[in-house]
């Protein structure tokens, strides 16, 4: 009896421990959406932190952009976001969050809007609006935070310069703000899309600044701002014309120039930076 009684103790020790009762958590998750708007199914990769668990929470969020070529799983296949993830928030260096990894599309790349491809209205318009309606999101600008990489940091700051109600901080990796003479995008094999992209950057972020009003400049400053790119990446010029237009226009942020180049191991490296950051920006 003594026996039973010792181990029904044990096994009521065990289920008491945190996120003991559900260990899928955490986890990264590939979902899908129709898009009306797009008129195909879109997918996208979602990570569930370990407190998601607990049903009577909910969550902050970052939505993760990818870059050119890449689709929604490339920040789980090659960024190492599960990983890099669990360990900034079981250390409590940032505050658990769900992140979510949206897909831009292979053939018409870009977060932009095109005649072809409305993406940016898709992705306000439909995908955060379904995101935050099927998980347990805190759905306000203080609780929603964006980043990405390459083109999915020129998409980070497009969003946050034109939606600045949205978020509450934004990171961008290495980010694509323009045409760079002589790359290999402006060298793109695929006609159709090299011819997108130019139309899409032309737009670029470095003009939205350069060009925004007081009015617009107040309310991009209610963003927190992190510019994040390697002294040997092709789009470090690129991404000091952006950081001279902020400073002309006396708007805040954050610089970082590391030793590394447009590669991966430089945004996972980011990305163990960019998750506290938006954390501390984050609302209580």
């Amino acid at each position: 009896m003594k026996r039973c009684i010792t181990l029904f103790i044990l096994l009521l020790a065990v289920a008491v421990q945190p996120y003991a009762q559900d260990h899928s958590y955490p986890g990264l998750m590939e979902c899908e959406m129709q898009s009306e708007i797009l008129g195909c199914t879109k997918k996208y990769c979602i990570y569930l932190p370990h407190g998601y668990a607990d049903e009577s929470r909910s969550f902050p969020v970052l939505y993760l952009l990818h870059g050119l070529t890449d689709t929604h799983t490339a920040w789980r296949d090659k960024g190492n976001l599960q990983e890099i993830a669990t360990e900034n928030f079981r250390s409590g260096k940032a505050q658990e969050m769900i992140i979510v990894m949206p897909d831009a599309g292979t053939t018409y790349d870009g977060y932009f809007n095109s005649d072809c491809w409305r993406y940016e209205d898709f992705f306000f318009q439909e995908f955060i609006p379904h995101i935050e309606s099927t998980y347990r999101i805190i759905p306000d600008k203080q609780h929603r935070a964006i980043a990405g990489l390459s083109m999915g940091g020129g998409g980070t700051t497009w969003y946050a310069i034109n939606h600045s109600d949205m978020f509450s901080s934004a990171y961008a990796m290495s980010a694509l703000m323009g045409l760079v003479e002589n790359s290999w995008i402006t060298h793109d094999p695929d006609a159709r899309r090299r011819v997108f992209m130019e139309s899409a950057v032309a737009c670029n972020n470095i003009t939205a600044i350069e060009d925004a009003t007081q009015e617009l400049c107040t309310k991009i400053a209610s963003v927190r701002w992190f510019i994040d790119v390697g002294d040997d990446d092709f789009l470090f010029d690129n991404n000091m014309e952006f950081i001279k237009a902020m400073r002309q226009k006396r708007i805040p942020y954050q610089l970082r120039v590391r030793d590394g180049a447009h590669v991966w191991q430089y945004w996972q490296d980011a990305l163990r930076i960019a998750l506290p950051f938006v954390s501390e920006g984050f609302g209580n």
